[in-house]
């Protein structure tokens, strides 16, 4: 009941009629996988850089229905975050602004489920962009891997102890190692670890 009510007062703080879709049943089943690399690991200054989704199905990931989007920062990126994901500034010099870029993003997932591994550090900075641009944030449901990964390995292990890092669930899950850190092989590899989980119940 708690959700739902929030739900209808975020609707009501929409600045933007034309993103009422955002609280409309969902016109696609299935779930959005999300990802995205940053200027660096902070959720109040730092900024997107690339974003990736790709549609889910049941146990199909529809890479016809995905988008992988660069945008164009404020700030320069961070060494440290240039050495995890190798994108540089110039890389990004020629980037989509940041509103153009979620505007994509908003009308490409709708109001499907989104889907993530560190899902609230990603909606996070979408927020960041959204919350002053439209009044709200993203309304739309979440589904974090991570917790899908420990609810089916709980029952599994006698010490109760699951070690949830992204390489472990891959490997766990014999998921094939796409390369870390590019926001689509990312966001591909959570959606196949999502499909993996769903078939084993």
């Amino acid at each position: 009941m708690w959700r739902s009510l929030y739900r209808s007062w975020q609707r009501r703080q929409l600045t933007d009629p034309h993103y009422d879709f955002l609280f409309a049943q969902p016109t696609k089943p299935g779930v959005v996988s999300i990802d995205c690399e940053t200027t660096g690991l902070n959720p109040k200054k730092d900024e997107i850089i690339t974003l990736a989704a790709i549609r889910v199905e049941g146990t199909s990931i529809l890479t016809s229905e995905s988008m992988h989007l660069t945008l164009k920062p404020s700030r320069t990126i961070d060494g440290a975050a240039i050495t995890v994901h190798r994108l540089r500034n110039c890389d990004v010099a020629h980037g989509l602004p940041p509103q153009e870029a979620i505007a994509q993003f908003l009308a490409f997932v709708g109001s499907s489920p989104l889907l993530g591994y560190y899902l609230e550090f990603d909606i996070a900075l979408i927020n960041r962009i959204v919350k002053p641009w439209l009044g709200i944030q993203l309304p739309n449901p979440q589904i974090e891997l991570s917790a899908l990964y420990h609810d089916h390995k709980i029952g599994l292990i006698p010490q109760r102890v699951v070690d949830l890092r992204f390489e472990t669930i891959r490997k766990t899950l014999a998921i094939p190692d796409l390369g870390a850190h590019d926001a689509y092989a990312d966001a591909l590899m959570v959606a196949m670890a999502y499909v993996k989980l769903q078939q084993m119940g």
